[in-house]
């Protein structure tokens, strides 16, 4: 019970940091990709510093399944498959995807990033497959099913839109283009709404604080870059479409 309680006061500690990350970064724009900017550390090949960040989350999330008891309900199976979907891909895969392959990125942004990323893996798999008792009755719980729905949908949409923004480059090619189609044609950057998306449904399904901590964290991210992503397209492109929102179509 003590552990529990501690575990629960370091996740109210980390949702609290959350909150004032996403105050500062409406201030500062997070220096990697069209914002890389040096002073944040040495640079790092674009490719190694992607992989280096993102490979914690699946690694340590694995590791708390595999030393979790044995005997796993059909929901925990599911709720490892969700984390390696997003997380696999991202760290193993999506790395090796990008055309700008020659552009760098501050290992100071990647050192956080790995901090983040190793918080969030462990402190999501601890509580599932360590502090949250048996919850069989998951794979029959309304909000698990929402949370699966939202999810999948959010990891769909971001993939999508990775992919979309990908293409508008030839192999070698380093500008940028206007995207089209798709839910860009209502916001500037649909791949951050649907991530956004993807982790509220974990929150959902999971219906805990670690879930809810990271739900948060994603948004005090990728809101703020959302932001600033809008403002240069608009800034660079004096044909950019009016009526295209930052991040929630038809709203903001």
């Amino acid at each position: 019970m003590a552990q529990g309680r501690l575990f629960d006061v370091l996740v109210l500690a980390w949702l609290v940091l959350a909150i004032a990350v996403f105050a500062l970064l409406f201030v500062v724009t997070a220096p990697y990709g069209r914002y890389a900017r040096r002073g944040w550390g040495p640079m790092l090949p674009v490719r190694l510093g992607w992989f280096v960040m993102e490979a914690p989350s699946p690694l340590i999330f694995a590791a708390c399944f595999a030393v979790g008891p044995f005997d796993r309900s059909a929901a925990a199976w599911v709720f490892f498959v969700m984390w390696q979907a997003h997380y696999v891909h991202r760290a193993f895969i999506y790395p090796w995807m990008l055309h700008d392959a020659g552009k760098r990125m501050p290992s100071g942004v990647v050192a956080m990033a790995v901090v983040f990323n190793a918080v969030n893996g462990f402190i999501n798999g601890h509580w599932l497959f360590a502090l949250s008792g048996d919850r069989a009755v998951w794979s029959a719980d309304p909000r698990f099913v929402i949370g699966l729905a939202l999810f999948v949908t959010g990891l769909a949409i971001n993939r999508w839109s990775d992919g979309k923004l990908r293409r508008l480059r030839a192999p070698g090619e380093t500008g940028y283009r206007v995207p089209q189609g798709g839910l860009f044609r209502w916001v500037s950057s649909p791949n951050y709404f649907g991530e956004i998306v993807e982790w509220l449904g974990w929150a959902v399904a999971t219906w805990s604080l670690p879930g809810l901590a990271f739900a948060v964290w994603t948004a005090a991210n990728l809101a703020p870059r959302a932001r600033a992503n809008h403002r240069w397209y608009r800034s660079r492109f004096p044909e950019y479409p009016a009526e295209r929102k930052a991040l929630v179509p038809g709203i903001w």
